[in-house]
Protein backbone atom coordinates (compact mmCIF):
# COMPACT_ATOMS: atom_id res chain seq x y z
CA UNK A 1 0.00 0.00 0.00
CA UNK A 2 1.10 3.16 -0.77
CA UNK A 3 1.74 5.94 1.43
CA UNK A 4 -0.84 8.28 0.85
CA UNK A 5 -3.30 9.24 3.93
CA UNK A 6 -3.26 11.99 5.46
CA UNK A 7 -4.37 11.03 9.03
CA UNK A 8 -5.66 7.30 10.50
CA UNK A 9 -7.96 6.82 12.83
CA UNK A 10 -8.13 3.78 15.21
CA UNK A 11 -11.83 3.21 16.70
CA UNK A 12 -14.59 2.89 14.81
CA UNK A 13 -17.79 3.80 17.36
CA UNK A 14 -20.28 6.50 16.22
CA UNK A 15 -17.78 9.31 17.27
CA UNK A 16 -15.10 7.66 15.34
CA UNK A 17 -17.01 7.48 12.14
CA UNK A 18 -18.25 10.57 12.39
CA UNK A 19 -14.96 12.16 12.76
CA UNK A 20 -13.70 10.47 9.57
CA UNK A 21 -16.72 11.47 7.75
CA UNK A 22 -15.94 15.30 9.13
CA UNK A 23 -11.85 15.19 7.65
CA UNK A 24 -12.40 12.76 4.52
CA UNK A 25 -15.46 15.88 3.95
CA UNK A 26 -12.31 18.71 4.20
CA UNK A 27 -10.25 17.24 1.28
CA UNK A 28 -8.30 14.97 3.70
CA UNK A 29 -7.55 11.45 3.29
CA UNK A 30 -8.10 8.34 6.35
CA UNK A 31 -6.84 5.13 6.91
CA UNK A 32 -9.31 3.59 9.68
CA UNK A 33 -8.88 0.87 11.89
CA UNK A 34 -11.02 -1.08 14.18
CA UNK A 35 -10.32 -4.20 16.15
CA UNK A 36 -13.42 -5.94 14.01
CA UNK A 37 -12.24 -5.60 10.74
CA UNK A 38 -15.86 -5.89 9.55
CA UNK A 39 -16.87 -2.84 10.90
CA UNK A 40 -13.85 -1.19 9.05
CA UNK A 41 -15.43 -2.46 6.04
CA UNK A 42 -19.06 -2.38 6.25
CA UNK A 43 -17.97 1.44 7.36
CA UNK A 44 -16.05 1.94 4.00
CA UNK A 45 -18.79 0.43 2.16
CA UNK A 46 -21.22 2.42 3.53
CA UNK A 47 -21.09 5.83 5.22
CA UNK A 48 -17.64 5.91 3.83
CA UNK A 49 -18.71 4.85 0.18
CA UNK A 50 -16.67 6.99 -2.35
CA UNK A 51 -14.82 9.03 0.11
CA UNK A 52 -11.62 9.23 0.55
CA UNK A 53 -11.43 6.19 3.26
CA UNK A 54 -8.72 3.35 3.30
CA UNK A 55 -9.87 0.27 4.79
CA UNK A 56 -6.75 -1.14 6.96
CA UNK A 57 -7.20 -4.59 8.82
CA UNK A 58 -4.04 -4.30 11.11
CA UNK A 59 -2.48 -1.62 12.95
CA UNK A 60 0.58 -2.37 10.82
CA UNK A 61 -0.94 -1.69 7.18
CA UNK A 62 -2.68 1.45 8.49
CA UNK A 63 0.96 3.07 9.71
CA UNK A 64 2.19 2.10 6.35
CA UNK A 65 -0.86 4.26 4.45
CA UNK A 66 0.74 7.38 6.11
CA UNK A 67 2.16 10.02 5.18
CA UNK A 68 5.52 11.32 7.67
CA UNK A 69 4.79 12.73 10.05
CA UNK A 70 2.93 10.31 10.97
CA UNK A 71 -0.72 11.60 12.63
CA UNK A 72 -2.65 8.80 14.05
CA UNK A 73 -5.86 9.45 16.13
CA UNK A 74 -7.82 6.96 18.88
CA UNK A 75 -11.06 7.26 19.48
CA UNK A 76 -11.56 4.59 22.03
CA UNK A 77 -13.00 3.98 25.56
CA UNK A 78 -10.51 5.76 28.21
CA UNK A 79 -8.30 3.77 30.78
CA UNK A 80 -6.16 0.71 29.67
CA UNK A 81 -7.75 0.09 26.68
CA UNK A 82 -5.41 3.73 25.61
CA UNK A 83 -2.23 1.97 27.49
CA UNK A 84 -2.90 -1.20 25.38
CA UNK A 85 -3.09 0.44 21.18
CA UNK A 86 -0.52 2.75 22.47
CA UNK A 87 1.45 -0.63 23.07
CA UNK A 88 0.47 -1.25 20.05
CA UNK A 89 0.73 1.89 17.87
CA UNK A 90 3.59 3.40 19.67
CA UNK A 91 6.87 0.73 18.66
CA UNK A 92 5.83 1.42 14.65
CA UNK A 93 5.82 4.74 14.74
CA UNK A 94 9.09 7.44 14.16
CA UNK A 95 10.91 9.99 15.56
CA UNK A 96 8.35 13.43 14.90
CA UNK A 97 4.96 11.51 14.60
CA UNK A 98 1.95 12.36 16.23
CA UNK A 99 -0.58 9.80 18.30
CA UNK A 100 -3.36 11.42 19.49
CA UNK A 101 -6.17 10.62 21.93
CA UNK A 102 -9.40 12.05 21.42
CA UNK A 103 -11.20 10.24 24.24
CA UNK A 104 -12.34 11.58 27.67
CA UNK A 105 -9.29 10.27 29.50
CA UNK A 106 -8.10 11.58 32.78
CA UNK A 107 -5.83 13.95 32.38
CA UNK A 108 -3.18 12.46 34.79
CA UNK A 109 -3.16 9.34 32.27
CA UNK A 110 -2.45 11.84 29.69
CA UNK A 111 0.23 13.35 31.55
CA UNK A 112 2.12 10.20 32.22
CA UNK A 113 1.83 9.04 28.40
CA UNK A 114 2.69 12.73 27.01
CA UNK A 115 6.25 11.85 29.46
CA UNK A 116 6.74 8.27 28.05
CA UNK A 117 6.22 8.86 24.23
CA UNK A 118 8.32 12.37 24.00
CA UNK A 119 11.13 10.75 25.67
CA UNK A 120 10.76 8.33 23.10
CA UNK A 121 10.90 11.43 20.34
CA UNK A 122 7.25 10.56 19.51
CA UNK A 123 4.40 13.59 19.74
CA UNK A 124 1.49 12.64 22.23
CA UNK A 125 -1.67 14.73 21.98
CA UNK A 126 -4.19 14.58 24.58
CA UNK A 127 -7.49 16.24 22.54
CA UNK A 128 -10.54 17.35 24.29
CA UNK A 129 -13.37 16.56 21.66
CA UNK A 130 -16.99 17.96 22.28
CA UNK A 131 -19.97 18.42 20.29
CA UNK A 132 -21.55 14.63 20.18
CA UNK A 133 -22.68 12.37 17.29
CA UNK A 134 -23.41 15.95 15.60
CA UNK A 135 -20.53 17.94 16.34
CA UNK A 136 -17.82 15.00 15.36
CA UNK A 137 -19.59 14.79 11.97
CA UNK A 138 -20.11 18.66 11.39
CA UNK A 139 -17.92 20.36 13.68
CA UNK A 140 -16.48 19.82 16.81
CA UNK A 141 -14.83 22.12 19.63
CA UNK A 142 -11.38 20.36 19.98
CA UNK A 143 -8.94 21.25 22.91
CA UNK A 144 -5.81 19.51 21.84
CA UNK A 145 -3.20 19.68 24.36
CA UNK A 146 0.79 18.22 23.87
CA UNK A 147 3.96 20.04 22.99
CA UNK A 148 3.17 23.14 20.38
CA UNK A 149 5.30 21.44 17.75
CA UNK A 150 2.46 18.93 17.57
CA UNK A 151 -0.30 20.73 17.74
CA UNK A 152 1.09 22.55 14.49
CA UNK A 153 1.98 19.07 12.94
CA UNK A 154 -2.26 18.86 13.69
CA UNK A 155 -3.68 22.56 13.34
CA UNK A 156 -3.88 22.11 9.10
CA UNK A 157 -6.19 19.15 10.11
CA UNK A 158 -8.24 20.02 13.12
CA UNK A 159 -9.00 23.51 12.34
CA UNK A 160 -10.59 22.58 9.28
CA UNK A 161 -12.88 20.27 10.80
CA UNK A 162 -13.76 22.12 14.10
CA UNK A 163 -17.17 24.54 13.84
CA UNK A 164 -16.38 27.42 13.05
CA UNK A 165 -17.69 30.76 14.68
CA UNK A 166 -17.30 34.15 13.30
CA UNK A 167 -14.69 32.72 10.66
CA UNK A 168 -12.41 31.34 13.70
CA UNK A 169 -12.25 27.81 14.08
CA UNK A 170 -13.19 26.25 17.74
CA UNK A 171 -9.75 25.00 18.04
CA UNK A 172 -6.70 26.28 19.70
CA UNK A 173 -3.73 25.30 21.60
CA UNK A 174 -4.57 24.49 24.81
CA UNK A 175 -1.26 23.99 26.65
CA UNK A 176 1.33 21.18 27.39
CA UNK A 177 1.11 17.35 28.37
CA UNK A 178 -2.51 16.87 30.23
CA UNK A 179 -3.52 20.43 29.46
CA UNK A 180 -6.21 19.38 26.60
CA UNK A 181 -7.91 16.65 28.47
CA UNK A 182 -7.75 19.13 31.78
CA UNK A 183 -9.86 21.51 30.08
CA UNK A 184 -12.53 19.05 28.20
CA UNK A 185 -12.68 17.77 31.74
CA UNK A 186 -13.84 21.18 33.18
CA UNK A 187 -15.95 21.99 30.01
CA UNK A 188 -18.33 18.77 31.10
CA UNK A 189 -18.02 19.73 34.97
CA UNK A 190 -19.46 23.00 33.59
CA UNK A 191 -21.88 20.80 30.95
CA UNK A 192 -23.41 18.99 34.36
CA UNK A 193 -24.23 22.45 35.56
CA UNK A 194 -26.06 23.67 32.86
CA UNK A 195 -27.79 20.83 32.53
CA UNK A 196 -28.87 20.38 36.12
CA UNK A 197 -29.57 24.19 36.11
CA UNK A 198 -32.08 23.87 33.50
CA UNK A 199 -33.98 20.79 34.64
CA UNK A 200 -34.26 22.88 38.30
CA UNK A 201 -35.60 25.38 36.01
CA UNK A 202 -38.04 22.91 34.27
CA UNK A 203 -38.79 21.92 37.94
CA UNK A 204 -40.09 25.08 39.86
CA UNK A 205 -41.91 25.80 36.65
CA UNK A 206 -43.58 22.43 36.48
CA UNK A 207 -44.50 21.72 39.50
CA UNK A 208 -45.61 25.65 40.97
CA UNK A 209 -47.35 26.58 38.15
CA UNK A 210 -48.35 23.25 36.79
CA UNK A 211 -47.53 24.12 33.09
CA UNK A 212 -47.54 21.59 31.10
CA UNK A 213 -44.90 20.56 28.23
CA UNK A 214 -46.23 22.47 25.24
CA UNK A 215 -45.83 25.60 27.60
CA UNK A 216 -42.68 24.96 29.14
CA UNK A 217 -41.62 24.49 25.08
CA UNK A 218 -42.90 28.05 24.47
CA UNK A 219 -40.82 29.19 27.28
CA UNK A 220 -37.97 27.48 26.32
CA UNK A 221 -37.86 28.92 22.92
CA UNK A 222 -38.25 32.48 23.84
CA UNK A 223 -35.37 32.24 26.24
CA UNK A 224 -33.31 31.20 23.47
CA UNK A 225 -33.65 33.97 21.47
CA UNK A 226 -32.20 36.23 24.25
CA UNK A 227 -29.39 36.49 26.55
CA UNK A 228 -29.75 32.78 27.91
CA UNK A 229 -28.92 31.17 24.15
CA UNK A 230 -27.33 27.98 23.82
CA UNK A 231 -27.68 24.57 22.62
CA UNK A 232 -28.96 23.24 25.96
CA UNK A 233 -31.43 25.43 25.72
CA UNK A 234 -32.61 24.80 22.39
CA UNK A 235 -32.60 21.36 22.42
CA UNK A 236 -34.55 21.49 25.85
CA UNK A 237 -37.52 23.71 24.09
CA UNK A 238 -37.16 20.82 21.58
CA UNK A 239 -37.24 17.87 23.86
CA UNK A 240 -40.93 19.39 25.49
CA UNK A 241 -42.50 19.17 21.88
CA UNK A 242 -41.74 15.49 21.49
CA UNK A 243 -44.61 13.37 21.79
CA UNK A 244 -44.30 9.67 22.94
CA UNK A 245 -45.21 7.72 19.80
CA UNK A 246 -46.69 4.71 22.40
CA UNK A 247 -49.22 6.25 24.39
CA UNK A 248 -49.48 10.34 22.75
CA UNK A 249 -47.77 11.41 26.01
CA UNK A 250 -45.33 14.02 25.84
CA UNK A 251 -41.66 12.16 25.90
CA UNK A 252 -39.83 13.65 28.58
CA UNK A 253 -43.52 12.43 30.80
CA UNK A 254 -42.20 8.65 30.20
CA UNK A 255 -38.72 9.12 30.66
CA UNK A 256 -37.27 7.97 34.15
CA UNK A 257 -35.55 9.98 36.29
CA UNK A 258 -32.67 8.26 36.63
CA UNK A 259 -29.64 10.06 35.31
CA UNK A 260 -26.02 8.34 34.77
CA UNK A 261 -22.83 9.61 34.41
CA UNK A 262 -19.68 9.04 33.06
CA UNK A 263 -17.24 9.32 35.35
CA UNK A 264 -15.98 13.44 34.31
CA UNK A 265 -18.04 15.18 36.60
CA UNK A 266 -16.57 13.37 39.41
CA UNK A 267 -13.01 14.19 38.14
CA UNK A 268 -13.83 17.65 37.98
CA UNK A 269 -14.82 17.76 41.43
CA UNK A 270 -11.53 15.57 42.71
CA UNK A 271 -9.19 18.34 41.46
CA UNK A 272 -11.10 20.91 42.98
CA UNK A 273 -10.93 19.38 45.71
CA UNK A 274 -7.19 18.98 45.37
CA UNK A 275 -6.84 22.87 44.72
CA UNK A 276 -9.16 24.21 47.37
CA UNK A 277 -10.94 25.35 44.95
CA UNK A 278 -15.09 25.88 45.17
CA UNK A 279 -17.00 24.54 42.33
CA UNK A 280 -20.17 23.68 44.94
CA UNK A 281 -22.73 24.11 41.42
CA UNK A 282 -21.24 21.26 39.45
CA UNK A 283 -20.47 20.13 43.38
CA UNK A 284 -24.59 19.70 43.40
CA UNK A 285 -25.12 18.63 39.52
CA UNK A 286 -23.13 15.51 40.44
CA UNK A 287 -24.53 15.00 43.71
CA UNK A 288 -28.09 15.37 41.96
CA UNK A 289 -27.58 12.63 39.86
CA UNK A 290 -26.25 10.65 42.28
CA UNK A 291 -29.84 10.94 44.35
CA UNK A 292 -31.43 10.28 41.00
CA UNK A 293 -30.04 6.85 40.76
CA UNK A 294 -31.12 6.03 43.83
CA UNK A 295 -34.82 5.46 42.24
CA UNK A 296 -36.38 2.93 44.37
CA UNK A 297 -35.06 4.15 47.30
CA UNK A 298 -36.82 7.48 46.96
CA UNK A 299 -40.05 6.15 45.95
CA UNK A 300 -40.19 4.13 48.87
CA UNK A 301 -39.27 7.42 50.89
CA UNK A 302 -42.35 9.21 49.09
CA UNK A 303 -44.32 6.54 51.33
CA UNK A 304 -42.96 7.81 54.71
CA UNK A 305 -41.14 10.95 54.30
CA UNK A 306 -43.82 14.20 55.52
CA UNK A 307 -44.40 15.86 52.50
CA UNK A 308 -44.98 19.56 52.34
CA UNK A 309 -48.97 21.21 52.55
CA UNK A 310 -48.49 23.05 49.43
CA UNK A 311 -50.25 25.74 48.81
CA UNK A 312 -51.79 26.68 45.05
CA UNK A 313 -49.60 29.39 43.86
CA UNK A 314 -51.72 32.73 43.28
CA UNK A 315 -49.02 35.02 42.27
CA UNK A 316 -48.31 36.48 39.07
CA UNK A 317 -47.50 33.84 36.41
CA UNK A 318 -45.07 36.12 34.41
CA UNK A 319 -43.02 37.34 36.81
CA UNK A 320 -42.28 34.04 38.30
CA UNK A 321 -41.37 33.04 34.77
CA UNK A 322 -39.09 35.98 34.51
CA UNK A 323 -37.52 34.87 37.77
CA UNK A 324 -36.42 31.26 37.09
CA UNK A 325 -35.41 32.48 33.55
CA UNK A 326 -32.78 35.35 36.12
CA UNK A 327 -32.03 32.67 38.70
CA UNK A 328 -30.82 30.08 35.64
CA UNK A 329 -29.04 32.69 34.03
CA UNK A 330 -27.45 34.45 37.58
CA UNK A 331 -26.35 30.54 38.62
CA UNK A 332 -24.93 29.89 35.03
CA UNK A 333 -22.68 32.51 35.84
CA UNK A 334 -21.73 31.38 38.64
CA UNK A 335 -21.22 27.96 37.57
CA UNK A 336 -18.81 29.72 34.87
CA UNK A 337 -16.98 31.45 37.39
CA UNK A 338 -16.42 28.94 39.27
CA UNK A 339 -14.90 26.41 36.16
CA UNK A 340 -13.09 29.48 35.19
CA UNK A 341 -11.22 29.92 38.93
CA UNK A 342 -10.68 25.92 38.52
CA UNK A 343 -8.83 26.48 34.89
CA UNK A 344 -6.77 28.78 36.55
CA UNK A 345 -5.87 26.77 39.64
CA UNK A 346 -4.83 23.92 37.73
CA UNK A 347 -2.55 26.47 34.89
CA UNK A 348 -0.77 27.76 38.21
CA UNK A 349 -0.39 24.13 39.58
CA UNK A 350 0.77 22.65 36.03
CA UNK A 351 2.26 25.36 34.66
CA UNK A 352 0.68 25.43 31.42
CA UNK A 353 -0.20 29.32 31.10
CA UNK A 354 -3.94 28.92 29.96
CA UNK A 355 -5.38 31.23 28.22
CA UNK A 356 -9.03 31.84 29.25
CA UNK A 357 -10.10 34.20 26.41
CA UNK A 358 -8.74 31.29 24.05
CA UNK A 359 -11.07 28.41 25.99
CA UNK A 360 -14.05 30.71 26.16
CA UNK A 361 -13.65 31.21 22.50
CA UNK A 362 -13.15 27.70 20.76
CA UNK A 363 -16.27 26.98 22.94
CA UNK A 364 -18.72 29.48 21.55
CA UNK A 365 -19.26 26.72 18.97
CA UNK A 366 -19.47 23.10 18.39
CA UNK A 367 -19.37 21.92 22.06
CA UNK A 368 -22.26 20.64 24.58
CA UNK A 369 -21.93 24.15 26.49
CA UNK A 370 -22.33 26.16 23.28
CA UNK A 371 -24.02 29.61 24.07
CA UNK A 372 -24.34 33.32 22.90
CA UNK A 373 -23.01 34.33 26.35
CA UNK A 374 -19.57 32.73 25.97
CA UNK A 375 -18.95 35.69 23.31
CA UNK A 376 -19.34 37.73 27.19
CA UNK A 377 -16.59 35.91 28.64
CA UNK A 378 -13.89 35.91 25.69
CA UNK A 379 -14.98 40.06 26.11
CA UNK A 380 -14.11 39.88 29.33
CA UNK A 381 -11.02 38.17 29.49
CA UNK A 382 -10.01 40.47 26.39
CA UNK A 383 -10.69 43.59 29.23
CA UNK A 384 -8.38 41.78 32.04
CA UNK A 385 -6.49 38.16 30.92
CA UNK A 386 -5.43 38.37 34.65
CA UNK A 387 -9.33 38.18 35.94
CA UNK A 388 -9.90 36.45 38.71
CA UNK A 389 -13.38 35.67 39.23
CA UNK A 390 -15.96 36.37 36.08
CA UNK A 391 -18.45 37.70 38.69
CA UNK A 392 -15.87 40.94 39.35
CA UNK A 393 -15.94 41.59 35.53
CA UNK A 394 -18.42 44.81 35.32
CA UNK A 395 -20.44 43.23 32.51
CA UNK A 396 -20.97 40.26 35.02
CA UNK A 397 -21.71 42.38 38.13
CA UNK A 398 -24.27 44.59 36.43
CA UNK A 399 -25.94 41.38 35.54
CA UNK A 400 -26.51 39.90 38.74
CA UNK A 401 -27.22 43.19 40.26
CA UNK A 402 -30.32 43.12 37.53
CA UNK A 403 -30.76 39.37 38.30
CA UNK A 404 -30.42 39.10 42.09
CA UNK A 405 -33.78 40.07 43.30
CA UNK A 406 -35.72 37.75 41.24
CA UNK A 407 -32.55 35.16 41.42
CA UNK A 408 -33.85 34.72 45.36
CA UNK A 409 -37.70 34.58 44.59
CA UNK A 410 -36.98 31.82 42.48
CA UNK A 411 -34.98 29.95 45.02
CA UNK A 412 -37.59 31.09 47.74
CA UNK A 413 -40.60 30.01 45.83
CA UNK A 414 -38.53 26.53 45.05
CA UNK A 415 -38.06 26.24 49.10
CA UNK A 416 -41.51 27.19 49.37
CA UNK A 417 -43.20 24.78 47.31
CA UNK A 418 -41.04 21.79 48.15
CA UNK A 419 -38.92 21.47 44.78
CA UNK A 420 -35.31 20.99 45.19
CA UNK A 421 -33.24 23.21 43.37
CA UNK A 422 -29.79 22.30 44.85
CA UNK A 423 -27.86 24.17 41.63
CA UNK A 424 -29.88 27.19 42.24
CA UNK A 425 -29.41 27.10 46.08
CA UNK A 426 -25.62 26.48 45.67
CA UNK A 427 -24.90 29.12 43.31
CA UNK A 428 -27.06 31.43 45.00
CA UNK A 429 -24.88 30.35 48.21
CA UNK A 430 -21.53 30.93 46.22
CA UNK A 431 -22.71 34.37 45.19
CA UNK A 432 -23.44 35.15 49.42
CA UNK A 433 -20.29 33.93 50.78
CA UNK A 434 -17.84 35.13 47.99
CA UNK A 435 -20.05 39.04 48.32
CA UNK A 436 -19.36 39.20 52.04
CA UNK A 437 -16.19 40.39 53.66
CA UNK A 438 -16.80 38.14 56.86
CA UNK A 439 -18.78 34.99 57.33
CA UNK A 440 -19.24 33.24 60.68
CA UNK A 441 -15.76 31.04 60.28
CA UNK A 442 -14.45 33.36 63.13
CA UNK A 443 -17.13 30.65 64.98
CA UNK A 444 -15.48 27.94 63.94
CA UNK A 445 -12.03 29.10 64.36
CA UNK A 446 -13.01 29.32 67.96
CA UNK A 447 -14.48 25.96 67.91
CA UNK A 448 -11.33 24.63 66.56
CA UNK A 449 -9.19 26.16 68.93
CA UNK A 450 -11.73 25.38 71.58
CA UNK A 451 -11.19 21.21 71.02
CA UNK A 452 -8.07 20.99 69.42
CA UNK A 453 -5.87 24.19 70.25
CA UNK A 454 -5.01 25.06 66.52
CA UNK A 455 -5.16 28.74 66.97
CA UNK A 456 -6.63 31.81 65.32
CA UNK A 457 -6.19 35.09 63.86
CA UNK A 458 -7.10 37.69 65.68
CA UNK A 459 -8.88 41.32 63.44
CA UNK A 460 -7.27 43.66 65.76
CA UNK A 461 -3.94 42.89 65.64
CA UNK A 462 -1.16 41.01 64.07
CA UNK A 463 -0.24 37.18 65.12
CA UNK A 464 -1.09 33.66 65.91
CA UNK A 465 -3.07 33.10 68.96
CA UNK A 466 -4.65 30.60 71.35
CA UNK A 467 -7.38 30.94 74.05
CA UNK A 468 -7.90 28.96 77.05
CA UNK A 469 -11.68 28.48 76.90
CA UNK A 470 -12.05 26.90 79.88
CA UNK A 471 -10.06 28.64 82.13
CA UNK A 472 -9.82 32.51 82.70
CA UNK A 473 -6.15 32.80 81.21
CA UNK A 474 -5.78 35.37 78.77
CA UNK A 475 -5.44 34.94 75.05
CA UNK A 476 -1.72 33.32 74.11
CA UNK A 477 -0.05 34.54 71.19
CA UNK A 478 1.73 31.86 69.78
CA UNK A 479 5.00 31.95 67.50
CA UNK A 480 4.57 28.89 65.65
CA UNK A 481 3.70 29.39 62.15
CA UNK A 482 0.33 30.06 60.98
CA UNK A 483 -1.60 26.60 60.91
CA UNK A 484 -2.21 24.99 57.54
CA UNK A 485 -4.91 22.62 56.84
CA UNK A 486 -2.74 20.06 56.23
CA UNK A 487 -1.13 20.09 59.61
CA UNK A 488 -4.56 20.07 61.21
CA UNK A 489 -6.13 17.40 58.95
CA UNK A 490 -6.10 15.22 61.47
CA UNK A 491 -9.51 17.38 63.07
Amino acid sequence: MTMQSDIGLIGLAVMGENLVLNMASKGFSVAVFNRTTAVTEKFVATRGKGKNIISTKTVEEQIGALKSPRKVMMMIKAGNPVDQVIGEVAPLLEKGDVLIDGGNSLFTDTQRRFHDLERKGIHYVGCGVSGGEEGALKGPSLMPGGSRESYELIAPIFRKIAAQVDGEPCCRYMGPDGAGHYVKMVHNGIEYGDMQLICEAYAILKNVLRLEAEDLAEIFAKWNHGALESYLIEITASIFRKKDPDTGKPMVDVILDKAGQKGTGLWTLQSALTQSVVISTINAAVEARVISSRKDERVASSKILPQPKLPKFEGNRDELIQSVHDALYASKIVSYAQGMELLGAASTTYNWNLNFGDIATIWRGGCIIRAKFLNRIVEAYARNPKLHNLLLDEYFTDIIARTQHNWRVAVSTAINYGVATPAFSASLAYFDSYRSARLPANLLQAQRDYFGAHTYERVDKPGIFHTDWIGDQPAQEISAPKPTAKRHAGE
